[in-house]
């Protein structure tokens, strides 16, 4: 039974005090982000995650992945401490044995990925995508999309031809028309929509909610806790300044994911940010991921999430 988050992951502004400086200790939050983790690309551009964390002696160091599974592979192997990933990632990563703990999550922002095909593709519905290729990167959210919009449109994960791709290959692939449609999510929907005119066959409204997740390796949780409560704390008032101030956000983000900002300020539209701890309710949402997964054989083993709760969330 999951029992109250505990303080320290509450998302609230903290008085930091003894300041250090972190060219003398040396000390480096990790941080594991992908370009469509738009707040933290906003953190990065800012810089106002290293003046929060200056007080406690800690830089940042900031490492990009293409994709949340290859995120996942980083925290497992200890080359970042903490990340931001879609749904599916954690479920195969936790079945693979990777040692991590779910610190919050961002609300559901089920705009924020669709399957879509090219403009002149005759496809119309879900159920047209059988025998089809479609293109997404294997174990990211889109996966869970993809298996319940199947299901919806009485289709099996098995009546489709998967073609395993990350995003830029993914959108190559897509162009040349090598694949019928691609599950893909934002910024990256946005910008094959604006620039390619890819059409919309159906996005995760009413199909799934489309959380996003902030992890830890479990003993960095555990060992620095001001360092996660001053990362929830940057996170929150950003990203409420980020929704106050979308054009001007756009216009920060843009140069970091190397997109135009019409396509930025487009994706910020679909997106929540407000990180909170992660409730039973939202734990519930994400064994249905991990239950669902292991009945199609993808992952090895059944898991529970509550296992990558913290200790005290349990």
């Amino acid at each position: 039974m999951i029992r109250r988050i505990p303080s320290w992951l509450a998302a609230a502004a903290i008085t930091l005090s003894l300041p250090a400086a972190w060219a003398q200790s040396g000390e480096l939050l990790r941080i594991g982000y992908q370009k469509s983790a738009s707040l933290l690309a906003l953190q990065k551009a800012q810089g106002t995650l290293e003046k929060k964390l200056a007080p406690l002696g800690v830089g940042v160091k900031w490492v990009e992945f293409p994709a949340g599974p290859q995120l996942l592979e980083g925290l497992n192997v200890g080359s970042v401490d903490v990340g931001f990933v879609g749904e599916a990632p954690p479920i195969f990563a936790q079945a693979a044995g990777a040692d991590f703990v779910y610190i919050g999550n961002d609300p559901a922002s089920p705009q924020a990925e669709a399957i879509v095909v090219p403009k002149d593709s005759p496809l119309k519905t879900v159920a047209e995508l059988k025998g089809k290729k479609v293109a997404f990167n294997k174990g990211s959210n889109v996966h869970y999309l993809l298996v319940r919009a199947l299901e919806k449109a009485g289709l099996k994960y098995a009546d489709i031809q998967p073609v395993f791709l990350p995003p830029a290959d993914a959108r190559a692939a897509f162009e040349r028309g090598a694949v019928d449609a691609w599950a893909i999510w934002d910024p990256f929907l946005s910008a094959v929509e604006k620039q390619a005119g890819a059409r919309v066959l159906v996005n995760a409204q009413g199909i799934v909610p489309n959380y996003a997740y902030y992890l830890a390796e479990r003993s960095y949780a555990q060992k620095k806790p001001q360092v996660i409560q001053a990362l929830f704390a940057d996170s929150v008032e950003q990203g409420r300044w980020l929704k106050a101030n979308i054009q001007k956000a756009a216009q920060l983000i843009a140069p970091i994911q190397g997109l135009e900002v019409a396509v930025v300020e487009q994706a910020l539209q679909r997106y929540q940010f407000n990180v909170v701890p992660v409730t039973p309710a939202v734990a519930a949402e994400q064994q249905k991921i991990a239950d669902t997964f292991f009945e199609l054989k993808l992952i090895p083993k059944a898991i529970r999430i509550t296992d990558a709760l913290p200790d005290a969330a349990k």
